[in-house]
């Protein structure tokens, strides 16, 4: 076994899947010739954690609710989190990539670290089945398991909705006042989340702040961001807006 079959408790029947596994997309750009890599199985890889995760977490805590189990899984499957399982195992060094995407980080770099380990888990259910992959991801992630904790939606919905979309992308999402009513000692705010040209949700409340944790917990509720796929814009500001789902109705934050 090499060292990194080694950390994962697993040996590969076939080499070749976890020589794909473990192949940047930047080496073959690098040398103009064909190499096969992970991108195939990062996509394969995905869907075998999201089975993993739900099911793990549906027998650890019957009895919670959807969305608190949801929550729980997107911090489990996010970049930053697979980010932290790809770093235990020093999951960069093993890693195959072009001179370019090496000297500007690419071995630390959380994108490619978490698409490695999807494609690495992916490697492994094509090599084996769906009971060793699943053996292996939970011993990898057991530490990271044993601490997770699944926090009520009312404790910090802002919080909450921060840590998912941060996970998706650096931008933060933003709270703008839309309208307010009423007389003085009774005004109701309305407040919407606008993140990546999009509004994610909206909420009212007797404060600005009210109104704007009432927006989170709605865009909590929508979870709309699984249907965009941030892209980069000429916006002066240099936010990212969202190429969304056509079939999907979202309004503009404008």
């Amino acid at each position: 076994m090499n060292p990194l079959e080694a950390r994962l408790r697993y040996k590969f029947r076939n080499p070749l899947l976890l020589a794909e596994a473990l192949t940047h997309p930047s080496l073959g750009h690098e040398t103009q010739r064909h190499h096969f890599d992970n991108q195939r199985l990062e996509y394969l890889g995905d869907a075998v954690l999201q089975l993993i995760f739900t099911e793990y977490l549906f027998e650890r805590f019957p009895g919670s609710a959807e969305g608190l189990l949801t929550q729980a899984r997107a911090r489990l499957v996010s970049r930053e989190g697979l980010r932290q399982l790809a770093t235990d195992m020093e999951l960069g060094r093993f890693l195959m990539m072009g001179r370019g995407e090496e000297s500007s980080g690419g071995r630390d770099r959380a994108s490619v670290l978490s698409d490695a380990f999807e494609a690495l888990i992916g490697a492994i259910y094509l090599d084996s089945d769906y009971v060793t992959a699943r053996r292996v991801v939970l011993h990898a992630s057991r530490e990271h398991l044993e601490n997770l904790a699944l926090d009520a939606p009312e404790a910090n919905p802002k919080g909450q909705l921060q840590e998912i979309l941060q996970a998706i992308s650096p931008i933060s999402p933003k709270y703008p006042i839309i309208g307010q009513c009423g007389p003085e000692h009774e005004k109701r705010f309305n407040a919407q989340v606008a993140w990546c040209g999009i509004t994610l949700g909206e909420g009212e409340g007797r404060s600005k702040k009210e109104a704007e944790v009432a927006a989170a917990r709605d865009a909590l509720s929508k979870q709309l961001w699984s249907s965009v796929q941030p892209i980069p814009s000429d916006d002066e500001n240099g936010d990212l807006k969202a190429v969304n789902n056509p079939s999907m109705e979202t309004k503009s934050a404008q």
